[in-house]
């Protein structure tokens, strides 16, 4: 026997929900036969909640039993769902693993091989150029989670600021390779102070905190993670005075 099951989801042409979207591949997924109900304006939604006594939709029945949402329907087939607030270090293993890959490929372009230094140089310079990218996207944001671990930025809040700009200063100028003395000083600066204050917080404090390594608002716990930046800046900026 087919299994069935009844979507309701919201799909005007203002907007097409993203979730009921997301119930309707994962049914059909699980084999389900689908009788897909759209609600095509606003007015068509609200009703369908008030006679479903729902706050949200898409809403999906199976065996004529209210499932609910994306999400209770992803706990219905046994998969995990992630709350918007459990740490996670998936944000910065895809920046690590991006960044890892893009510098191998451009070591074989380069080199038409696979130089260990040239990757750990040019993985260590995207990896900052990346994540100080996901701080000058929203510098406040940045900023609010950063005082409250930075020995520095707790005295100087500008200097939360500074510390992304001086990140991506000093990973494109590892990139090009040239000017060592104008580069690396700033990433020896903040990373000293970073490594400083992550050890502080984490090992002697025994604080928990999200790390603003990959941003603001991030889920990231602080730890090793936002330590390991800061000393791959302390290296780098080393490596490239004494190179």
């Amino acid at each position: 026997m087919s299994k069935i099951a009844t979507l309701y989801r919201m799909h005007t042409d203002e907007h097409i929900c993203p979730f009921g979207l997301k119930s309707r591949d994962l049914l059909k997924r699980k084999g389900y036969e689908i009788e897909d109900h759209l609600l095509t304006s606003r007015e068509e939604t609200e009703s369908f909640k008030r006679e479903n006594n729902v706050k949200t939709t898409p809403q999906t029945f199976i065996d004529g039993e209210r499932i609910g949402g994306y999400d209770d329907l992803k706990e219905f087939f046994g998969k995990t769902v992630e709350s918007a607030e459990e740490t996670t270090y998936k944000p910065v293993v895809a920046i690590f693993a991006m960044t890892f890959l893009m510098a191998s490929a451009l070591a074989w372009r380069q080199l038409q091989s696979f130089e260990v230094i040239f990757i750990v140089e040019t993985f260590i310079a995207l990896s900052m150029c990346a994540l100080a990218i996901q701080k000058l996207r929203d510098l406040s944001a940045f900023s609010l989670q950063f005082i409250t671990y930075d020995l520095l930025a707790m005295r100087f809040v500008p200097y939360a600021y500074i510390y992304a700009v001086f990140e991506a200063f000093s990973g494109i100028g590892m990139l090009s390779g040239t000017a060592p003395w104008l580069f690396a000083p700033p990433a020896l600066f903040i990373g000293t102070i970073g490594a400083i204050s992550v050890f502080k917080a984490v090992y002697i404090d025994k604080r928990e905190l999200k790390c603003a390594c990959v941003g603001g608002n991030s889920n990231v716990p602080l730890g090793f993670i936002s330590l390991t930046e800061n000393l791959m800046m302390i290296a780098m900026g080393t490596w490239m005075l004494l190179k």
